[in-house]
C-alpha cells in the first residue's frame, strides 16, 4: 500500500465523521475576531461568529495559513516518508493555494490541488482522493486525476439574508436593504474554473418554499449527474429546511448517500445563519 496521506484546507467543511471514513487530515484556515486569533473548527464555531455580530455588530477577517504553517504541517509526513495530497480552498478565494503550492515545491513529495471551490464542493473531491488512495493508485496520478473532476463539480447555496455579505463587503447596503425589504434570496454559483463566487437566480418567499424550488432547479433535468453522493450543507438551519431539501432531492434523484454537513466558520462568517446549498458532481 502506498503512504500517502490526505490532506485539505478546512474549509473543505467534512464533518468529524467524514473525515474519520475518509482518513482526511486538514489544515485550519485563521479567524480574526476582536483583535483575537481562532482556527477555524478548532477554537471557535460558527455560533460564536453570529453571537458577536448580534451582540456587536462585528464579524471576524478570515486569512489562509501562511507559509511556514503549510511547511510545518507537511513536514511532519514527509520526514517520515509519506506522500501528501493537498486539496486547497479555491485560488479564487483565498492564497491558501498559493502558499501550500510553495511550501509543496520547498518540500518535495506533497501534491497541491486547487479545488476550484469551497465547502463541500472541496468536500466532493477530497472523496475522491480518498476512494483513489484506497484502491492503491499512485499519488501523482490521484493529483492527476482529482484536478481533472474540478470542472465536474456543481456548487451552489441559497443565501437567506444579505446582511452579513453586506457586513464582509460582498454587496452594497442598498442591494442587501432592497433584498431584504423583498425577501429575495439569492443562488450563488460557484465558478470551478477560479472559485469564484456569482450570482445565480434570484428567489423570493419563504425559505422552505425557496429551498425546494432551488433544489428543483438544480436537479431537474440533469441527465449526468453522478449518482454517488450529495450534499446538503448549511451554515445553520432548522431541520425542517434540511427536510425539505432531502425531500425534494428524494423525488428527483437517487443518491446513494445524501450527506448532511454544517459549514464551518470561514464560510459561515461570510454567507451568516440559514445559508443552504447541495453540492453534487457529473459524470
Amino acid at each position: 500500500m502506498n503512504k500517502i496521506i490526505l490532506s485539505a484546507d478546512s474549509t473543505c467543511d467534512l464533518d468529524d465523521s467524514l473525515k474519520e471514513r475518509y482518513q482526511v487530515h486538514c489544515q485550519p484556515l485563521h479567524i480574526n475576531l476582536g483583535g483575537e486569533q481562532y482556527l477555524d473548527g478548532v477554537d471557535i464555531t460558527p455560533d460564536d461568529i453570529y453571537e458577536t455580530y448580534q451582540q456587536q455588530r462585528m464579524l471576524p477577517k478570515t486569512s489562509a495559513p501562511n507559509l511556514a504553517e503549510y511547511i510545518d504541517y507537511f513536514k511532519k509526513w514527509t520526514d517520515e516518508g509519506y506522500e501528501v495530497i493537498h486539496i486547497s480552498l479555491g485560488s479564487g478565494l483565498s492564497s491558501s493555494y498559493q502558499n501550500s503550492c510553495i511550501a509543496a515545491q520547498e518540500l518535495g513529495n506533497v501534491y497541491t490541488i486547487d479545488s476550484g471551490n469551497l465547502s463541500t464542493g472541496m468536500g466532493l473531491l477530497v472523496i475522491e482522493a480518498a476512494e483513489r488512495i484506497a484502491k492503491g493508485m499512485p499519488a501523482a496520478q490521484i493529483a492527476r486525476e482529482v484536478n481533472e473532476l474540478r470542472s465536474k463539480v456543481q456548487a451552489s447555496f441559497v443565501i437567506d439574508n444579505l446582511t452579513y455579505l453586506r457586513e464582509g463587503g460582498r454587496c452594497s447596503a442598498l442591494t442587501a436593504f432592497s433584498a431584504n425589504l423583498l425577501n429575495i434570496k439569492p443562488c450563488i454559483e460557484v465558478d470551478t474554473s477560479s472559485g469564484n463566487m456569482n450570482p445565480g437566480k434570484k428567489y423570493r418567499g419563504a425559505l422552505p418554499k425557496v429551498l425546494k424550488h432551488y433544489t428543483k432547479d438544480k436537479l431537474d433535468g440533469q441527465a449526468n449527474v453522478k449518482a454517488d453522493r450529495i450534499f446538503i450543507t448549511h451554515s445553520g438551519t432548522s431541520s425542517e429546511n434540511i427536510e425539505v431539501v432531502k425531500n425534494t432531492i428524494g423525488e428527483i434523484a437517487d443518491f446513494k448517500e445524501i450527506l448532511v454537513t454544517r459549514a464551518g466558520c470561514t464560510i459561515s462568517s461570510h454567507c451568516g445563519p440559514n445559508t443552504v446549498g447541495i453540492l453534487f458532481m457529473s459524470n
